[in-house]
């Protein structure tokens, strides 16, 4: 008896050292399952979606549409019973652009009509024109004296050759346990190439060059063509000039489908005459410098000087409506906070929403709102810099916090697509995996599985990070984000998945409830510590 009273002992506290961490967290699972059923069974999401890709359409930061993306999700937040929604200013930013009309055809040796784009921030052609088209490679400034005194009155075929692969396999992919595997493993800092700013500034300052030698030139335009090797029409376009006051290109500058450009480019080479017919209608905006977030909140009940936040970028590039990136983003945020006022959920904490613009030129708004709310670094002496955010460049000196910042609990993002969430990136930070793997654990019947320590970037929750804010965003699927939408004509409602959406929502929902609900804030990681500055990398290194 007494052996077998000692065996039962012994496994009780086997028992209890093997209890999932999960269970070591508190979860509402009531209430996680209400969320879970007004996601599945009563969402909008899509009708989000329309309203926002298919009603206004591409937001580029500065255009006419994203003022009324700005003021449509605002009435929206409103309308769903949140209290004090806005939009708070950051800037100022620059000059607004928005293209309104382009058709583009060759004239000779044949007539045809070509898939082309405007790069943002370059002007139209002021009407029809046409011209001969040249080729051009230019890599770096050595090569500007192979071309001077050549390319006045031409259609420049610009860039190498356009490398455009027979498609064998779909360009649609979900995370597979062994990919998930692989993410969950940490990645020693060392082991990646470090970003050097100084290399990124060096390009730009090339990229301004080759525009002033084009304008130099009296070049009638330039035609690039599309990155990447699917092509099937798809065109990858972002800007071609500077949104700076003061920093205008004057030449008109396009974006071509591959296939069309390496037509053009065969019968170049071919030594035949090839000339287009141009008609780009481009219209600048100086109306406001100021750009805008949307701001949102469900106010808390005991800790409600305490936030929990959650966001997405609102702005895209221009060529589709920008519905992966980042309305995909934009709708569930919107949609997650929908499901808690639907549930009359009481927060303890309050939670606030942020719909940033101008994240595509360098997560602009949310730097600008972190650095009016939460913290800053000093300004540079960079006249590359004049005007612009230091959050992120940790060689401007150490983040000065602000009272605020000490209110802050976390902060979630979603910005890669519209593919499901398969996990969560802990940005280094040890402390949040228990309570996140409890968080984690009744969406494992949805593909959530995964942490890892790893940090990801180019994202805005990286503004929130800056200044010691737990600030995460969420892994996905690929689905066809970087293959097909990411920046392209093709990232329109259509390529937007429903299902995945709505799961999406659901578990953004239940992070952001877990944390208001939760007794403490999320722990915290320390700031991390300015780098001394780069030196300046000479031009033969």
């Amino acid at each position: 008896m007494q052996k077998v009273v000692r065996s039962v002992c012994l496994l009780t506290a086997i028992s209890l050292f093997i209890v999932p961490s999960w269970s070591q967290e508190k979860v509402d699972l009531e209430t996680i399952t209400r969320i879970r059923y007004e996601g599945f069974h009563d969402s909008k999401v899509m009708e989000f979606a329309s309203g926002l890709m298919d009603s206004i359409g591409e937001r580029l930061t500065g255009s006419p549409n994203m003022k009324r993306a700005n003021e449509w999700t605002r009435e929206q937040l409103t309308a769903m019973g949140l209290s004090n929604a806005r939009l708070e200013a950051w800037g100022p930013f620059g000059r607004g652009w928005a293209n309104q009309y382009i058709s583009v055809r060759m004239t000779s040796p044949d007539i045809a009509p070509l898939i082309v784009y405007a790069k943002a921030w370059t002007p139209g052609t002021n009407g029809v024109v046409q011209g001969k088209c040249i080729r051009a490679t230019i890599e770096d400034k050595k090569d500007f004296d192979k071309y001077k005194g050549k390319l006045a009155g031409m259609i420049v075929i610009f860039g190498p050759d356009a490398e455009v692969k027979t498609i064998t396999e779909a360009p649609f992919k979900r995370l597979s346990d062994d990919d998930l595997a692989k993410m969950a493993d940490y990645q020693v800092p060392g082991e990646r190439p470090p970003f050097r700013m100084a290399d990124f500034v060096k390009r730009q300052q090339f990229v301004k060059e080759l525009n002033q030698f084009f304008a130099d030139e009296k070049v009638l335009a330039v035609i690039d063509h599309s990155r990447g090797t699917a092509g099937g029409g798809t065109v990858f376009v972002q800007s071609g000039g500077s949104y700076k006051v003061g920093e205008t290109t004057t030449v008109p500058q396009l974006t071509m489908a591959s296939e069309h450009w390496s037509r053009i480019a065969r019968l170049l080479q071919q030594k035949k005459d090839v000339t287009l017919e141009l008609n780009v209608t481009n219209t600048f905006y100086d109306d406001d410098p100021m750009q805008y977030d949307t701001i949102a909140e469900i106010p808390g009940t005991d800790k409600k000087d305490e936030v929990v936040m959650l966001g997405a970028h609102l702005d895209s590039w221009h060529a589709g409506t920008g519905a992966t990136d980042n309305g995909a983003g934009t709708i569930v945020m919107m949609e997650a906070v929908r499901i808690l006022k639907a549930l009359d959920i009481k927060p303890r904490r309050t939670i606030r929403i942020g719909l940033w613009s101008g994240e595509e030129e360098g997560l602009l708004g949310s730097q600008g709102y972190v650095e009016q709310h939460f913290g800053s670094r000093p300004p540079m002496d960079d006249p590359n810099m004049k005007g612009m955010p230091t959050l992120l460049r940790r060689e401007a000196g150490p983040v000065t916090v602000k009272p605020e910042q000490a209110k802050i609990s976390a902060y979630f993002n979603v910005d890669n697509g519209s593919g499901k969430i398969r996990g969560i990136y802990l940005q280094e930070n040890e402390s949040v995996a228990p309570i996140f793997e409890s968080w984690m654990h009744p969406f494992k019947d949805l593909g959530m599985t995964t942490l890892t320590m790893r940090n990801t970037g180019g994202t805005d929750h990286l503004s929130f990070d800056a200044v010691g804010i737990p600030g995460f965003q969420f892994i996905q699927d690929p689905i066809e984000y970087e293959s097909r939408t990411h920046h392209s004509n093709m990232d329109v409602y259509d390529r937007l998945q429903p299902d995945d959406l709505k799961q999406i929502s659901i578990i953004v929902a239940s992070f952001v409830y877990d944390a208001a609900m939760r007794d403490q804030m999320l722990p915290r990681k320390p700031i991390e510590k300015p780098l001394p500055k780069e030196p300046e990398k000479k031009d033969d290194q």
